[in-house]
């Protein structure tokens, strides 16, 4: 596996992420990121089982919630943190660009995941990915990231199946360095 260089972003429509490196927190590798959201974007309902998630407005209007709370926000120089297990969504609640600093704690396979996840999207086009791609990613990591707005019929019956199928058809090579799941 080739080593990590800082920063490095990754873009799909209406949202960038710059990792800006890993730092060691308390023993535990911790994710620092920036991120660079349009109006209106930003990612769906998910959830980190090992990770805490923390964003810093720098400019703009962050709109956030968890699952069953209501719609909250926050401004420049206002932190939200989002417990590991604790399915959530965030996205701009404002006319102009967001701006945030964020981490995540520990760092685990965030960086990998976003980051093929990124690239399932750009290759499709389009917000679901492309499928083999995208059920790759997410049956691999499943036990350390949720993607809630996915039916559990499709992550429990259509993904595992296409994962197979991809198997079988060789669409899988550009994942042999995949990192084990943390969990």
């Amino acid at each position: 596996m080739q080593a990590k260089t800082y920063p490095r972003t990754i873009a799909i429509t209406g949202e960038s992420i710059t990792f800006e490196g890993v730092v060691i927190e308390d023993g535990v590798e911790k994710a620092i990121l920036k991120n660079n959201v349009k109006p209106n974007a930003g990612p769906p309902f998910h959830v980190h089982f090992l990770q805490d998630e923390g964003l810093t407005v720098r400019k703009g209007k962050l709109g956030y919630q968890v699952v069953g709370g209501k719609e909250k926000f926050a401004g420049p120089g206002e932190s939200v943190q989002f417990d590991r297990g604790v399915g959530h969504r965030f996205w701009n609640a404002g006319d102009d660009n967001m701006e945030c600093d964020g981490w995540i704690k520990p760092a685990h396979n965030i960086e990998y995941f976003l980051t093929g996840i990124y690239a399932s999207m750009n290759k499709a086009g389009n917000p679901k990915g492309d499928l083999f791609d995208t059920a790759f990613l997410i049956r691999r990591y499943r036990k350390e990231f949720d993607m809630l707005v996915i039916p559990p019929f499709v992550k429990n019956i259509i993904m595992p199946l296409t994962v197979f199928i991809g198997k079988i058809l060789g669409k899988y090579k550009h994942f042999k360095d995949a990192p084990p799941p943390a969990a």
